[in-house]
């Protein structure tokens, strides 16, 4: 074996991929079970090989081999010289090219988990070195991946290069079944955190994520993944949904209208923008309810006409509804509270807030969602939590029980495109349903 055949034999190792065509479906997204994930590889490599001409028997010459492409993932406490020894790669200069050129700034910090790659000729010799140090960012036109690019120049020195490129979008369908917790199931399904926030966004007029919840509820979705080079580097946004809570089935599905004006609605044209939301807070619990209690403070049974919701001091607040700021202040025992006039009749309160959102004053206009005040324990308060108020022709009823207000549904030219949007993700989503039950099916056979 001559030098140069050991050199590549160090470079290359052996992988199967395994590829699945359609809709992107895995055995998680189905599971109640996490199995437990195999180790993360630390070093890959591979080669493209170029098939000879049929009409010939020649070996392709050496100017036209593929170069070898080693891979490794950056480990906590990795140096840069740690991942030139692991890739194999051995160019005088490069490590002090690396760690002093002011173009390859990129590579002096190495965030683990994230991935360098080198391509070497069939001599060993660097092609080309690369950093993915931003695998997926945010932009205007979706999400960009950026990587610095290091390669040998004419004069046996180096060039360093920041790269970019759009990330590929696909869509993803998964399914999941609620056992413990929502989050537990969507990581069971590999749903990203911010998709399942966003789940929890859509549906929140209908659903309280805080204690409706059940064993067994179910979930469905289609939404957008972007990827880079097989991984995926960001999420986009939920395209359709369906939520069984508690044997009622809940569904979404985004749809924009001629004007541009976008916005989520059940499969039957029904907004999900609700008029009002049920909490002004993510992922908390409720620690009084509405009605007769003994005051903490006072320690007399008196009427409590709101909801408390515990939450650590500096939880985001936001509007339940779209309204105007009619009061910002201190009031006695609210402490620092926020009151908005909704619409009509309607209008709501926020108390013992530790402070108010940036430059937020009386006569602002809200929107329904949008951050108003963070959780604190000003005015009579043992702790920090919200006090939440509903009130209609201002008297306060219980938020819990109240029948809140929805909006309008899709009506002429927007219901029939409407219609078409529903049936572009409806199939997808009784696909899931489908496969579910042929699984349950095979189990009871078992």
């Amino acid at each position: 074996m001559t030098p140069a055949d050991k050199k590549r034999q160090r470079h290359v190792t052996r992988s199967v991929l395994f590829a699945a065509g359609g809709l992107f479906l895995t055995a998680a997204a189905l599971a109640v079970v996490k199995p437990s994930p195999p180790p993360e590889p630390i070093y890959q490599a591979r080669q493209t090989l170029a098939l000879p001409a049929l009409d010939s028997a020649a070996p392709q010459a050496a100017a036209s081999v593929a170069p070898y492409i080693a891979s490794t993932r950056i480990r906590r406490g990795d140096t840069v010289s740690d991942l030139l020894h692991r890739l194999g790669v051995s160019e005088d200069g490069l490590l002090a090219f690396l760690t002093h050129n002011k173009n390859a700034r990129a590579i002096y910090k190495l965030y683990p988990g994230r991935t360098v790659q080198a391509a070497l000729d069939d001599q060993g010799n660097l092609v080309w070195l690369r950093y993915a140090h931003t695998p997926g960012a945010a932009v205007k036109s979706g999400i960009q991946s950026a990587w610095l690019e290091v390669r040998p120049d004419a004069d046996n020195q180096f060039v360093a290069q920041e790269r970019t490129t759009a990330a590929m979008r696909e869509t993803r369908v998964a399914e999941g079944e609620i056992t413990s917790s929502l989050f537990g199931a969507a990581d069971v399904a590999q749903v990203p955190d911010a998709i399942t926030m966003e789940m929890v966004d859509i549906l929140s007029s209908r659903i309280d994520f805080l204690k409706d919840l059940r064993k067994g509820d179910r979930f469905r979705i289609v939404y957008d993944a972007y990827m880079h080079d097989g991984e995926q580097v960001g999420s986009g946004h939920i395209r359709a949904l369906e939520f069984i809570n508690k044997d009622t089935t809940y569904s979404a599905v985004w749809f924009s209208n001629a004007q541009g004006q976008g916005g989520y609605y059940d499969f039957s044209g029904a907004s999900l923008k609700g008029a009002f939301l049920r909490s002004a807070i993510k992922f908390t619990r409720i620690s009084s309810r509405f009605g007769m209690r003994k005051h903490p403070i006072h320690q007399k049974w008196i009427g409590h006409k709101g909801v408390d919701y515990a939450a650590p001091a500096g939880t985001p607040i936001h509007a339940t509804a779209d309204g105007t700021v009619e009061f910002i202040g201190w009031q006695n025992g609210y402490g620092k509270i926020i009151v908005l006039k909704n619409f009509g009749k309607y209008s709501t309160a926020y108390a013992h807030q530790s402070r108010f959102a940036k430059g937020l004053k009386k006569g602002d206009r809200v929107q329904q969602g949008q951050l108003i005040g963070y959780v604190g324990s000003t005015g009579w308060a043992t702790g920090p939590h919200l006090h939440y108020e509903f009130r209609i022709d201002k008297k306060q009823v219980d938020p819990l029980a109240v029948d809140l207000p929805v909006a309008r549904p899709l009506e002429g030219s927007d219901k029939k495109a409407f219609a078409a949007q529903v049936q572009r993700y409806q199939p997808q989503i009784q696909m899931l349903a489908r496969l579910q039950d042929s699984r349950v099916d095979l189990l009871a056979e078992r």
